[in-house]
């Protein structure tokens, strides 16, 4: 049977915090905990992930959905698509959020396999206090490894880009070919907007789109594999 908890037990005070002292100085007590908090960190790391790919199926079955309708026929405008654009965009915006959240917590796990388990298998000169204090440092003060900018560039030359250009595709298509009988001025307008200015408003935002994906920038995601070339064992 457990103690009851104190009235006056203070969990933020400094000698409650520091219960796990002896496995700071004690090599086998800190190699014994470390497993459990590895496990516990590629749980967490899996469920982030595992949200992460939901935003983008969810982004994938709107763009599905808005395809379907707006060539179905009938009275359906072409203003659908633009829709399905702005939709696309909402799930970016929540995207970025989650895989900012994935590689923080991506982040501590590779600090770990490097120091840890790599130099246990290729023993290397890496000053062990140093990284540990920077693992307990992030523990306490989370935050964020990769800039905002910088994970929509990598969100949309991964996924939400080729999204894009698919409805973009469509949508010139569907204002052109589509409907012979009406201009592409008419098709392309929506109700209170003539369609040069519609056409002017897109054709910015894919322009600003394509900045955003192709511009070159300094790498600090840690979360993914990055580069093309394969390690040659995996050849």
């Amino acid at each position: 049977m457990t103690e009851p908890i104190p009235e006056d037990f203070d969990s933020t005070a400094h000698e409650e915090r520091n219960v796990a002292t002896v496995a700071a100085t004690d090599r086998e007590e800190f190699l014994a905990l470390l497993p459990h908090y590895y496990r516990g960190e590629m749980s967490q790391s899996g469920n982030l992930l595992s949200r992460l790919d939901l935003t983008t199926d969810w982004a994938i079955v709107a763009v599905t959905a808005v395809l379907a309708l707006a060539f179905q026929g009938g009275d359906v405008s072409a203003y659908l698509l633009l829709i399905g654009i702005v939709g696309v965009s909402l799930f970016l915006l929540f995207d970025v959020r989650r895989y900012r959240v994935y590689d923080a917590s991506r982040a501590r796990i590779r600090l770990i396999e490097e120091n840890v388990f790599a130099n246990a298998l290729e023993p290397s000169d890496a000053v062990l206090e140093a990284w540990r204090a920077e693992l307990a440092e992030d523990l306490r003060r989370p935050t964020f490894k990769v800039s905002y900018w910088e994970a929509i560039s990598r969100r949309l030359r991964r996924i939400y880009y080729p999204l894009y250009l698919l409805l973009g595709i469509a949508w010139l298509f569907r204002i052109t070919l589509y409907t012979p009988k009406e201009t592409w001025t008419q098709t392309a307008s929506v109700p209170g907007v003539s369609g040069p200015i519609v056409v002017a408003v897109v054709a910015a935002f894919f322009l600003a789109a394509t900045v955003v994906t192709v511009w070159p920038r300094g790498r600090e995601a840690k979360g993914e594999f990055h580069g093309e070339k394969s390690g040659r064992w995996k050849d």
